[in-house]
């Protein structure tokens, strides 16, 4: 394999090569490596990047289906060797004493963790521009967005400097950013990937995700990681099928339903692009249909409601007694408290903390909280009866390509309506791929949202790999990274 085509080979034909020898493990992880060093000062993708200790793991690594690979994982999925800092002061340096599941899952498998990747402060954002160590800049154009809050994830994905990354979800934090960067993003059923080691933001829909340049790739890597864990009550003990096998699928016959309401107020080139992917389906000879699910308009409300009073809870251990950051000028208990949260924490967690306390609290918890539950239930049930008569849901991944950097920050609704198509998917804890579907005018991603019923990743992952070997996006780069 040449240097020349070796960023575009596929982790199959990686593994092949290793396993026949004419591929050694550690040119291959130190040519990745090479890539950072060179270019990760432009993105800042990565909080935690130590170049020598990225190459003693690559060294130690084992054989297996991803032997010599090297990850980003995302700041709040905990590893042994690395600090996990979710982003965020109140965290400081902290360093797990253990491996998450899924890290552990990829060391076994052979990969090893390159570097930990940036985020927006404990995964709340949608731009990667709420971390305590600056922001993520978009490969496709540096003084825009990668999206959030897996932002280092999807761009160091984007620009080459990693083969794959692990990310989480709550709203579509790793489909979102996926598609502003022009990368795969899959976000897997509800308990189909452990979260043992993933520090939590919102429990009932937190999920841990995957960021690669191709639809193979990510069902190379979901085969290895995807199971059940006993070390985390909400992993399912559904079987795991062989993701690679099913990647080549032929897709003619596929029912696809277009979500009518993702519709209404897409920008004309948002459309265009996205009916020129429903025609490059029907290419394929699936069946295209038009499909209402009004319900849809509801889900940004439902999950800030929800998202944030989970939030509320989860964030409440972080006090300045039990670990991370404690302030200093405290001289009682509840000082402390005040103190340590106030000063560790950014804005925008402050804001989330609050709104999910007021939803919890006495006398609003039925107005809001449990309001937002039992519409959550009807998005359950709305959604399934949809996907009764359709294989696949259709939308785009987001209403736009990536903004400019500080375009959105003095104003959260707008950067909350960045997740209007992706948030329903974690609401109910079905699978969802964003796959990337072509380019604006200016050059800047858009992408093509693939949802469908529990347990069903291979079959969306074979639909995206169809239309990107059909379209070819996969293999773009961006002009700055090449």
């Amino acid at each position: 394999m040449s240097t020349d085509d070796f960023f575009g080979s596929s982790l199959s034909e990686v593994s092949a090569a290793i396993g026949a020898g004419s591929l050694e493990r550690a040119r291959y992880a130190e040519l990745w490596l090479g890539r950072i060093r060179e270019h990760e000062s432009r993105l800042h993708s990565l909080i935690h990047f130590d170049e020598g200790k990225a190459r003693a793991r690559a060294s130690a690594t084992t054989s297996g289906s991803l032997a010599g690979v090297p990850f980003a994982i995302k700041d709040n999925i905990v590893t042994r060797d690395e600090p996990t800092t979710c982003g965020s002061r109140i965290l400081g340096a902290f360093q797990s004493p253990v491996d998450s599941t899924v890290v552990g899952k990829l060391k076994g498998a052979g990969a090893f963790v390159a570097g930990k990747a940036n985020l927006d402060e404990f995964a709340m954002g949608s731009s990667t521009e709420h971390s305590v160590f600056g922001v993520t800049r978009n490969p496709w154009d540096l003084q825009r967005v990668a999206g959030g809050s897996s932002g280092g994830s999807a761009a160091a994905v984007a620009a080459r400097l990693v083969p794959a990354a692990l990310g989480s979800e709550t709203g579509g934090s790793v489909r979102q950013p996926a598609a502003l960067c022009g990368v795969v993003g899959l976000k897997p059923t509800y308990g189909r990937i452990s979260r043992s080691g993933l520090v939590a933001f919102a429990s009932s829909l937190d999920q841990i995700g995957i960021v690669t340049r191709t639809a193979a790739d990510c069902a190379w890597i979901l085969r290895e990681i995807a199971g059940h864990d006993p070390a985390d009550s909400t992993s399912s003990r559904e079987p795991v099928p062989d993701y690679v096998a099913a990647i080549d699928n032929d897709i003619s016959g596929l029912r696809f339903g277009v979500v009518r309401e993702a519709l209404a107020s897409l920008s004309t080139e948002v459309r265009d692009n996205f009916n020129d992917a429903l025609t490059v389906l029907r290419s394929e000879g699936a069946v295209v249909e038009e499909i209402s699910l009004p319900i849809l308009s509801s889900a940004i409300a439902i999950y800030y409601v929800v998202a944030n009073a989970e939030a509320s809870a989860n964030l409440s251990r972080f006090d300045g007694v039990r670990y991370g950051f404690r302030s200093a000028d405290s001289s009682d208990l509840q000082q402390l408290y005040r103190n340590s949260r106030g000063q560790g924490f950014g804005p925008e967690v402050k804001r989330r903390i609050m709104l999910g306390t007021f939803a919890l609290s006495s006398g609003y918890y039925d107005a809001y909280y449990g309001r937002a539950q039992r519409v959550r239930q009807r998005m359950r049930t709305d959604f399934a009866s949809a996907l009764s008569q359709v294989d696949c849901l259709l939308t785009p991944t987001t209403p736009g390509p990536a903004f400019l950097i500080g375009e959105k920050t003095s104003d959260p609704l707008a950067m909350y309506l960045s997740d209007i198509f992706t948030a329903p998917a974690n609401l109910i804890g079905i699978p969802a791929v964003a796959v990337p579907s072509g380019f604006t005018d200016n050059g800047l991603p858009l992408s093509l949202q693939i949802m469908g019923p529990h347990f069903s990743e291979g079959r969306l992952l074979g639909v995206a790999n169809r239309y990107q070997t059909r379209t070819g996006f996969a293999q773009v780069v961006p002009p700055e990274f090449r």
